[in-house]
């Protein structure tokens, strides 16, 4: 049978979606704005025990106490496919107003790193036969971050994207844009374990918060962030009055309709409050030291140095001066800059070292995505796979026809020793 893949019709309507296991952002190639954000989880809420809130409809309820998640995605990989279906029939029929057929119509979309060929082949199936699409291609969100990064930088050599988010940490070196599999590191620790671990302190030291998932959520995202200097922030927590400590308002649903942190200049004794001191940083402390809550793994920084340090060393100059930071968590406040010093202090002198921070890094995929599908059809071709290539073949068969280019270690290393001799 011919390998060869189908040319796209690049004038066909384009949609991307990275679908994560938090989040999903989405939008047509054509889009002059930023992607539609919306949670990937369909809730229930005690106000409401009737009503079931798919997506960005949590977004009209009225209280947020006692949220029920129920989730497509378990530890990173999307197992509950009646959940899935139902948060993406929102997603194609009410927020992108697809209507009729859509054999016309082309979906990026991505995928876990490692993800189950099972799992594969399941979208595959659910994507194609369900809904009908004409065409499918397939990434990783760090494929589509260093796309967008390498173009920018003018550079096609190297580059190491570690992405934080939702249930995972991953970081993913590629060489002449091609994702080195044997040097990817990946960390149990993503921004789910840093909220749980927050509501474990809280309800330990303070209030018991173990069903307030959301409310805590919001607390991390307002009052957490990275430290430079630990130990030196921890004996700055122990004074009384120290500049760390914050007060954080809980929402009522009634006139507080989302927790902030308290101005000290205006206090008010009627709201109910949390004591936020060094919980401001041990939290998100455990994305460097994963020992602290009983996770036997390396840190951020040491699987960064790691990495780079798996990979050929003529491709280690370029792949530390070109770490790009994606993923929810790349948010906090201090992360860029305890990353650069962690791995400064570990990297050979002779390396130069530049970490970079999109300026949104969750939606940096899915703008790496556009600028894919925009400018360089030639790439995309290759990720991509037909309707009638998939009837043909299968869908066993197909997931490995849609792979992104991989940089073997032990096939590539060895043709480039050949080469030099």
């Amino acid at each position: 049978m011919d390998n060869s893949t189908e040319m796209m019709d690049t004038s066909s309507p384009i949609i991307i979606a990275d679908i994560g296991g938090y989040s999903i952002k989405y939008g047509y190639k054509d889009s002059p704005d930023s992607p539609k954000i919306m949670s990937n989880s369909i809730c229930k809420v005690k106000s409401e025990r009737r009503r079931l809130f798919i997506g960005d409809q949590l977004d009209d309820c009225k209280d947020y106490s006692g949220l029920f998640y129920i989730l497509p995605f378990n530890k990173g990989f999307p197992i509950n496919w009646d959940i899935q279906k139902q948060i993406l029939d929102h997603t194609f029929r009410n927020k992108l107003e697809l209507e009729g057929s859509y054999e016309d119509k082309v979906f990026l979309y991505t995928e876990p790193y490692f993800n189950f060929r099972q799992l594969r082949e399941t979208m595959l199936e659910v994507l194609y036969e369900e809904y009908g699409f004409g065409t499918l291609a397939k990434s990783v969100p760090a494929f589509l971050s260093m796309v967008k990064h390498v173009q920018q930088v003018n550079s096609d050599k190297c580059c190491l994207v570690v992405d934080s988010g939702y249930s995972f940490t991953h970081v993913v070196p590629f060489i002449g844009g091609k994702i080195v599999k044997g040097a990817i590191r990946r960390m149990d620790i993503g921004g789910k374990a840093l909220t749980n671990h927050l509501k474990d302190i809280i309800s330990y030291r303070q209030l018991h918060v173990l069903d307030e998932t959301y409310v805590i959520n919001q607390c991390k995202e307002d009052c957490c962030y990275v430290s430079s200097q630990l130990y030196k922030d921890l004996e700055t927590c122990r004074e009384k009055g120290n500049s760390i400590a914050r007060d954080y308002v809980l929402p009522d649903f009634m006139t507080v309709k989302r927790g902030y942190i308290r101005d000290e200049n205006n206090p008010n004794s009627d709201l109910q409050c949390i004591r936020m001191n060094n919980e401001r940083f041990q939290v998100p402390e455990i994305l460097f030291y994963p020992s602290d809550v009983g996770i036997g793994q390396i840190g951020i920084s040491h699987s960064i140095v790691h990495a780079i340090e798996s990979c050929p060393e003529e491709f280690r100059y370029g792949l530390y001066n070109n770490i790009v930071l994606i993923g929810g968590n790349s948010c906090l406040p201090g992360y860029r800059d305890r990353i650069y010093r962690d791995v400064r202090s570990m990297a050979d002198a002779l390396y130069d070292v530049s970490v970079t921070v999109p300026e949104n890094p969750i939606t940096d995929p899915w703008f790496g995505g556009r600028y894919l599908v925009n400018n360089l059809p030639s790439v995309l071709d290759n990720l991509c796979l037909t309707k009638r290539e998939y009837d043909e073949i299968g869908s066993s068969n197909c997931s490995e026809r849609m792979d992104l280019p991989t940089y073997d270690l032990n096939i590539d290393d060895s043709a480039s020793e050949s080469s030099k001799s």
